[in-house]
Formats: C-alpha cells, sequence, structure tokens
C-alpha cells in the first residue's frame, strides 16, 4: 500500500553503522533504523545467537513457559524497576500494553471510573487506534473516524497543566522522558520527579514511553534514570530486539495486579527467537563500561554539532537532546536537509518541530561520528547554496 514516502534506495547488507546497495553505493546511517539497530548492523554476537536459535526453535506460542523469554524478564526485572514483565512486538503494542494496565489497575481497585490518562501535546505512542488518540496528533487522526476517548492532552514539561488535569476519573500520567518524534524535547529531572510526586499524591500511575530513549540510547540504559525518577510502568521496543521485532511491558508488582490470565496476551510476543536476540542485546549493552562510552559518544557529538550550529547558524537554530538522541533544530524544513544528506549519503530521520534527529547506532566509532559530520556540514552547505 502507497502507506510510506520512501527514498528510492534498495540496501543490500549492513555493518556496523553503513549501509551497502546492491550496486555497492556505501551510505552512513545515523538513523538507524529509526533508533532501532541500536548495536548496528549484522552485529556478529546478535548474528550467532540468532543463527543459533533459529536451527532449534522459533515459536511455540505463550501456552507454554519460554526459557529465554524467562531470562530475558529476569535480567529486565534485576536492573530496573520493574517486577514484571509483559512480551510483545513493537513499540504500539507495548503503549497499549501500559494503557491496558493503567485501567485495569483502578478497575480491580474497584474505581472502574478511572480510566482516563493524561498524556502530553507532541507526544508520539503508536499507530493504533488507542496510541493514536493518546498521543492527540490531528493529522494522524484525520479520517480514522471517532477518537478513541479517555485521554486529556496538556502541555509538555508544564508540571501545572498536570495538576490541573487531574480529576476523579484519572487512572494515569503517561509522558515519553524524551519527546522523539515529537522534535527531541527533553523532559527536565524537576518535571518527571513533580510527576513522580503528584501520581503518588493522586493514588494514580505514572507510566513512561521508553520505546525511543531506552536501552541505552539515552546514555543510561533507560532514560528515567538520569531523573532519579521510577514508574509503575513502562512500554520498551525499538533498541531492545536490535532490529527484531520485540516489545515489553514492565510494571511494579502493584501496577501489574490486574492483569491476571487471560486479560491479555500476544500470539508472538516473547517468542524464542526474539528473546534470543533481546538476551544478546543485553549481553553487549549491560557490558561494564558501555553506558559510559555512550556518554562520551553523545558528548563528541553533541560538541561536533554545536560547531556546525556555529557554522551554519542561518540553518541551524538549536542542537537538542540526550544521549544519542539529537535532535537538530533548523530554520528550514526537515527535509531540505534530510534529502540533502541523502546526496551526501548520510542517513537521517525528520521529527516534529522542525527538528532532524541524529541517531547514529550506539556501537558507532568517533571516525563515523566525524564523517558523519563532515557529511551533515556537505549537506548544509548544499541547502545555504539552494537559498542563495
Amino acid at each position: 500500500m502507497s502507506t510510506y514516502a520512501r527514498q528510492d534506495i534498495v540496501f543490500a547488507r549492513g555493518d556496523g553503522a553503513w549501509l551497502e546497495t546492491e550496486t555497492g553505493e556505501r551510505y552512513l546511517d545515523f538513523g538507524s533504523g529509526v533508533a532501532v539497530n541500536a548495536l548496528g548492523h549484522a552485529h556478529p554476537h546478535l548474528v550467532a545467537t540468532l543463527k543459533d536459535q533459529a536451527e532449534k526453535l522459533w515459536h511455540t506460542s505463550n501456552l507454554y513457559r519460554v526459557a529465554g523469554q524467562e531470562k530475558l524478564a529476569g535480567r529486565l526485572v534485576e536492573t530496573t524497576f520493574a517486577d514484571k514483565v509483559f512480551f510483545c512486538n513493537s513499540g504500539a503494542e507495548a503503549c497499549e500494553g501500559v494503557i491496558k494496565a493503567a485501567r485495569r489497575f483502578h478497575a480491580v481497585a474497584g474505581n472502574p471510573e478511572r480510566n482516563r490518562i493524561i498524556t502530553c501535546n507532541g507526544a508520539f505512542h503508536g499507530r493504533t487506534l488507542a496510541t493514536l488518540a493518546a498521543a492527540g496528533n490531528a493529522k494522524y487522526l484525520e479520517g480514522f473516524g471517532p477518537e478513541m476517548p479517555g485521554f486529556d492532552h496538556v502541555p509538555y514539561n508544564d508540571l501545572e497543566a498536570v495538576r490541573a488535569a487531574i480529576g476523579p476519573e484519572t487512572a494515569a500520567v503517561m509522558v515519553e522522558p524524551v519527546q522523539g518524534e515529537g522534535g527531541v524535547h527533553v523532559g527536565s529531572s524537576d518535571y518527571l520527579a513533580g510527576l513522580r510526586a503528584l501520581c503518588d499524591e493522586a493514588g494514580i500511575l505514572l507510566v513512561f514511553d521508553e520505546v525511543q530513549t531506552g536501552v541505552g540510547r539515552s546514555g543510561r540504559f533507560f532514560s528515567y534514570e538520569w531523573a532519579g525518577v521510577t514508574p509503575d510502568l513502562m512500554a520498551v521496543a525499538k533498541g531492545i530486539g536490535g532490529g527484531f521485532p520485540l516489545g515489553a511491558v514492565l510494571a511494579t508488582e502493584r501496577a501489574a495486579q490486574g492483569l491476571t490470565p487471560g486479560m491479555h496476551g500476544s500470539t508472538f510476543g516473547g517468542n524464542p527467537l526474539a528473546t534470543a536476540v533481546g538476551n544478546a542485546v543485553l549481553d553487549i549493552v549491560l557490558a561494564p563500561g558501555f553506558f559510559e562510552a555512550v556518554q562520551q559518544k553523545a558528548l563528541r557529538l553533541r560538541q561536533s554539532l554545536a560547531r556546525i550550529q556555529d557554522q551554519f547558524p542561518d540553518l541551524v537554530a538549536e542542537i537538542r537532546g540526550q544521549g544519542l538522541l539529537v535532535g537538530v533544530k533548523l530554520t528550514v524544513a526537515p527535509p531540505e536537509v534530510v534529502s540533502a544528506a541523502l546526496s551526501e549519503k548520510l542517513l537521517l530521520v525528520g521529527a516534529g518541530d522542525n527538528v532532524v534527529r541524529v541517531l547514529p547506532p550506539l556501537t558507532v566509532s568517533d571516525d563515523d561520528i566525524a564523517e558523519g559530520v563532515e557529511r551533515l556540514a556537505r549537506a548544509l552547505s548544499r541547502v545555504a547554496k539552494s537559498k542563495a
């Protein structure tokens, strides 16, 4: 179907931060499949793990125990706030899962009227009907009939707006610690801590969507660690599978109490292939020094991009972000820069608020960072010349 405005390129193979077409043209991938290929392309440990698991067992369904799923869940519980994990296949499914869990929590507590969730303007939680309604973006809702009820939208990074929106029907507050699709807006530590306090005071749940920020992208395992604030529920996907479809709902024991047998499920979620790869991703990212290395790479990238901003002040208004989730705020339309970068064989990803995202693999080398910034400079020079 004609649901994508695709670039006219077909990639045949990848290696680290690089992609190659069948004709041998090499592109530097600073989009990482929209923050999915956290360990780059064809990471040897992921490849070996997938091959090994593929020769043993692919799928059994969740009618039976899945050893790799139990192992991965145990590691996530050990290294995060969570006590319980539910596996699915995508970020949208994970966000649907946290929405259902939040509403169900209050229903089993005898308060079924508490089913509304406060979300933020500029958010993105997926493309299902519920997650589209959660984000409230009119562009994505157009033509799909009545908007699913149950969501109250407030400005991002505005604690008082959340306070004013909490009422007797509120079940939870759901936010991204960093809005990715919305333009790489970083939630302040005070804001996130304030949300935790408000939720505790009102007896409602705090839900984080870390689909894009999680699994090292922020420079820590999850972005919430920077603020020292833990949620009750969290949606995870993208980087956790390193390119293999995998998502998860993480929850405290208390927040998960409503999801009893038969209340939620997934045919493919957490199958042996997916969880084998997920465990392989964790082998790499949880190794000593990995997150510190990401933080150093992020600092190097931000410093280099700051020089780009100085070089092109008429085109680059701001550099912002967290870890290797970086937004370049432009004074021109993002597609112009994405297209110019493509001509320089550099892959970037657009976002809202006139932003281009720079999302290299977490394993990107210093040389590749330097090369990527140089290609971005040439792309911006192309755009500047076209405006002259």
